[in-house]
């Protein structure tokens, strides 16, 4: 149903109808929009999706940065639902979609005539994603914030240091396992529906997501009744799996076998570790682990982080420094990765149009590749065009 793309688009004529907004639909629905589904973004008149007002950092244009972040690939139109003309424009687009993402607080769409049965019974080949942060029974009343979700879901109480405070991820984590998640669950749905014809209506939620996503941590919960708590950069399982000092700064070790471990330790110049009863397998290292720290703290301290990454990723021994975001993508471009990407200003931008820096898509697939289309939209960019029913991307 969606604008075609070119033969080379994974998901060619795909239209999902986007009524997220903040973080985990718009992430869902842009790696799908990079894969060339054609999304149309639905945003309330005025202000638009929550994070266009989430700055600093912005871009030259006072764009907020974590707008753009999740937003490319997309058109804009700007509908008023709480409106008759703008449920029956919000209608109108819902019945030229293929899949519908919404994250509003669980029973909004209902109350607007736009809930998941009564789209069904209308077209029963409707995907509907819904995307809530603590499902739609007990817990739908409460705001599904990243923050929130990763305290009352456990990541906090095993994130930071045993003496310290409990701490939160760097980033909305919750938030991006969820959005994985929805695009994984609406996929899905397409192959059921390209094999029975029926859609289904897809739902996730931040919390169970979280829990999923502690893998090793929840199943020592639910196997073995283990609560775990803060180990700062230690692994509860694996020795040394951490950050150790360096004469300049810190670095990571990840040493996941004995034949790793006895690599390093003839790379740091104590090869008898490796046959020390204290540190022959793994089990052991993890029992004397604090002996272990300081035996390989002090011979790390000869040197720098990049000398050491250097000599033990030549001798197998997965390690590297704790880098800053800047050197991070300076590394992915030394490895030949994709980092960041350019977007060309949208055709018919004129005056207005600018080039977006994004961050490259993760995904590589060599028969139908991501492709960068559209720089983040402008608020209702594209309502004329949308409404007026134009498939193309000429800026409006």
């Amino acid at each position: 149903m969606g604008t075609h793309y070119g033969t080379d688009a994974a998901l060619n004529g795909l239209r999902i109808a986007d009524f997220s907004r903040v973080l985990a639909g718009p992430y869902a629905t842009m790696l799908l929009a990079d894969l060339g589904a054609d999304v149309v973004k639905v945003e309330r008149p005025a202000t638009g999706d929550d994070t266009r007002a989430w700055h600093p950092p912005a871009d030259r244009d006072g764009t907020s940065t974590y707008f753009l972040s999740v937003n490319r690939n997309k058109r804009s139109v700007v509908l008023d639902l709480t409106t008759d003309t703008g449920l029956e424009q919000a209608r109108a687009l819902i019945a030229e979609s293929d899949v519908l993402v919404e994250n509003f607080r669980p029973g909004t769409m209902e109350r607007l005539g736009l809930g998941h049965q009564k789209l069904r019974a209308e077209r029963p080949e409707l995907i509907y994603c819904s995307i809530s942060g603590f499902g739609s029974g007990a817990g739908a009343a409460i705001p599904g914030y990243d923050l929130l979700v990763q305290a009352v879901g456990g990541l906090m109480s095993v994130t930071g240091y045993a003496a310290g405070e409990p701490v939160k991820a760097g980033v909305a984590l919750v938030d991006v396992i969820t959005g994985l998640h929805a695009s994984l669950g609406i996929m899905a749905a397409l192959r059921h529906r390209d094999a029975t014809g029926e859609g289904q209506l897809v739902e996730v939620n931040l919390l169970g997501s979280l829990l999923s996503a502690m893998v090793n941590q929840a199943s020592a919960y639910a196997v073995a009744g283990v609560v775990p708590g803060r180990m700062g950069n230690e692994h509860p399982s694996i020795a040394p799996y951490e950050t150790l000092p360096t004469a300049d700064r810190p670095l990571a070790l990840a040493v996941g076998t004995d034949r790793q471990f006895a690599a390093l330790a003839a790379a740091v110049g104590e090869p008898g570790l490796a046959l020390d009863d204290r540190f022959r397998t793994n089990a052991d290292r993890v029992a004397h682990r604090a002996e272990l720290r300081d035996i390989l703290t002090k011979r790390l301290s000869t040197a720098g982080a990049d000398h050491w990454s250097t000599v033990l990723l030549a001798a197998g021994v997965p390690a590297g420094p704790v880098n800053t975001l800047d050197d991070a993508f300076a590394f992915a471009h030394r490895l030949g990765l994709p980092g960041i990407v350019e977007i060309p200003a949208a055709p018919g931008d004129g005056e207005e149009g600018r080039p977006s820096r994004q961050v490259a898509h993760p995904i590589a697939l060599d028969r139908t590749p991501a492709r960068y289309r559209l720089p983040p939209p402008r608020l209702g960019q594209h309502t004329a065009q949308i409404l007026h029913g134009s498939s193309d991307h000429a800026s409006t």
